[in-house]
């Protein structure tokens, strides 16, 4: 089954790629690699700000991370990278806008982690990376980036 009919099967239409918000690019395809600049949480085309454990709550976080997944193939598909040719994700790295005693970043992680499993099943299984910080850009609540395995075309 091709991504494409595995997306629509879940009931899930990727967003619009997002533009980059400083002076990068969001993907950079290199040695069998790309590297997927970290992608901010659009639901509903707004943006989701707030810090976990002070004004965002847990399942908020999860949804944020998970629309962060969505963004990450969106930036693969915008950058002619097909979703047919992902090899594995490597590597999510989950950054999370949190209160110092917040302590649940796997939890909130787990938004984008499970996302892959979904769509990719076993080729969606990665390492990965949840910290807590203080600040992420534009006070977005949660960030992700990603390493993915692809097969040249």
């Amino acid at each position: 089954m091709s991504i494409d009919a595995r997306l629509a099967e879940l009931g899930i239409k990727l967003p619009e790629a997002a533009a980059p918000v400083a002076s990068y690019v969001p993907v950079v395809a290199h040695g069998g690699f790309a590297h997927v600049s970290g992608q901010l949480p659009f639901i509903d085309g707004q943006l989701v700000t707030g810090r976990l454990g002070e004004d965002v709550s847990l399942d908020r976080g999860i949804a944020a991370a998970r629309a962060c997944g969505l963004m990450i193939l969106a930036q693969l598909k915008n950058a002619r990278i097909s979703l047919d040719s992902v090899e594995r994700i490597v590597k999510l790295g989950a950054f999370v806008n949190s209160d110092p005693h917040f302590a649940d970043q796997p939890k909130v992680a787990n938004g984008a982690s499970e996302l892959m499993f979904d769509i990719f099943g076993e080729i969606g299984r990665h390492s990965r990376s949840a910290v807590g910080v203080p600040v992420l850009p534009l006070h977005a609540a949660v960030e992700v980036d990603a390493i993915i395995a692809i097969r040249p075309d």
